[in-house]
């Protein structure tokens, strides 16, 4: 008698892009409907409350461009630094704009933002890139995506026109979604093996889960000082 052997089939490789998406959709969710942001793009923030979140960006991308000028000679870490992607210059002049020319003695970092920054500062000096790229990925990639989307919104709710939402222009990118597109393919093609594929995706959930501590905190300012 013939016997039939089964087939062999191998699940399909999920591109790392595609896991990390997936994995931190949760969390991406939560830190875009925390309530202090939620209740800026619904119109219910103030313009104080935009200048808060402005400074607060500000002291995190002052800590995650000084760590791509250390992570620049990283051949890991390097495809995905690029001065595109450059946020500081613009965030200086938005608060030139929003809170006048003296905005550097005016602005602290909240407890969180504080946290955040140490967290970015340790992984540059440590050199790991993997925990970089968590970082920007998180960062520059919402950006590009909703980041688009507040810039509008801010503008037309505190009518400031072109002015203050420098941080939201990305002028040198023609093509937001090409670019995005390149970087997940970057993504996909580091040489991470699966333990620490497993480590960047807990680094990427670590900054959401910063990203949305740093909302809780601007919240619970705002509350204090009214």
């Amino acid at each position: 008698m013939l016997t039939v052997m089964p087939e062999l089939t191998t699940s399909p490789v999920v591109p790392f892009s595609t896991a990390l998406r997936e994995r931190s959709r949760s969390a991406h969710s939560g830190s875009e409907h925390a309530g202090f942001m939620s209740d800026l793009m619904r119109g219910q923030g103030t313009r104080d409350d935009y200048v808060a979140l402005v400074a607060q960006h500000w002291f995190i991308y002052a800590s995650l461009e000084a760590a791509a000028e250390r992570m620049a000679g990283d051949p890991v870490a390097a495809p995905f630094i690029t001065a595109k992607l450059t946020r500081l210059p613009a965030l200086e002049a938005d608060l030139a704009y929003l809170a006048g020319d003296d905005w550097r003695e005016r602005i602290s970092p909240v407890a969180t933002t504080e946290r955040y920054v140490a967290r970015i500062d340790e992984i540059a000096e440590s050199g790991w890139a993997g925990g970089f790229v968590a970082h920007h990925y998180t960062r520059y990639l919402g950006d590009l995506s909703g980041g688009q989307f507040i810039g509008k919104i801010m503008s037309r709710q505190f009518e400031l026109g072109s002015n203050g939402i420098g941080f939201y222009v990305f002028d040198e990118i023609a093509d937001p979604a090409a670019f995005k597109d390149v970087y997940r393919a970057q993504l996909d093609a580091a040489p991470w093996s699966a333990v620490e594929a497993e480590r960047v995706i807990d680094e990427v959930l670590l900054a959401y889960r910063f990203n949305t501590d740093l909302f809780v905190d601007l919240a619970a300012a705002k509350a204090a000082a009214a």
